[in-house]
C-alpha cells in the first residue's frame, strides 16, 4: 500500500537526496567565493545518486516490509558516509583568515537520515501490527 505514512517519509528523503542538492550549494570556495555544488566531485554524485536510488527502490518494495527496512538501513549508512565526507572536508580546511561559508547542502544527508529513521519506525509498527493479528488467528 503506497498510502502509508512511511511512504511519505521515504518520498521526502528521496526528494532531499535527489532534487535538493541541485538547488542548494555545499560550500563556497575561499578564494573567489563561488558556490560548490555536489556535481563538482564524482564521489558526492555517486553517493547522492545511490542514496536516492536505494530510497526509491525501498518505496516500491512496500509488500516486503523486512526488505524495505533493510534498504532503509542501507540508505542511512550511505547518508552517514556522505556526512562523514562533508565533516572531513570541513575539518581538513587549512587555517584561513576569512571565514568560509558552508551551505545548507552539507546538512541534507542529516535531514534525510531523520526521515529514514521515521520511516523505519513506521515500518516496524506495521510489522508488529501484522504479527499481533497473526497471533489471534
Amino acid at each position: 500500500m503506497l498510502q502509508r505514512i512511511q511512504t511519505l517519509y521515504l518520498l521526502l528523503s528521496c526528494i532531499i537526496t535527489a532534487a535538493l542538492p541541485f538547488v542548494f550549494f555545499l560550500w563556497k570556495e575561499e578564494t573567489n567565493n563561488n558556490p560548490v555544488f555536489f556535481t563538482s566531485s564524482m564521489k558526492y554524485m555517486i553517493l547522492f545518486g545511490l542514496t536516492s536510488l536505494v530510497t526509491l527502490i525501498s518505496i516500491f518494495s512496500y509488500k516486503k516490509r523486512q526488505t524495505q527496512f533493510v534498504l532503509n538501513r542501507l540508505s542511512i549508512i550511505l547518508n552517514f558516509i556522505l556526512l562523514g565526507f562533508f565533516v572531513y572536508r570541513t575539518l581538513s580546511l587549512s587555517g584561513e583568515t576569512e571565514v568560509s561559508e558552508k551551505g545548507i547542502g552539507m546538512i541534507l544527508p542529516a535531514i534525510s537520515i531523520v526521515f529514514l529513521v521515521l520511516a523505519n519506525r513506521a515500518i516496524k509498527k506495521d510489522e508488529d501490527l501484522v504479527k499481533s493479528v497473526d497471533r489471534l488467528r
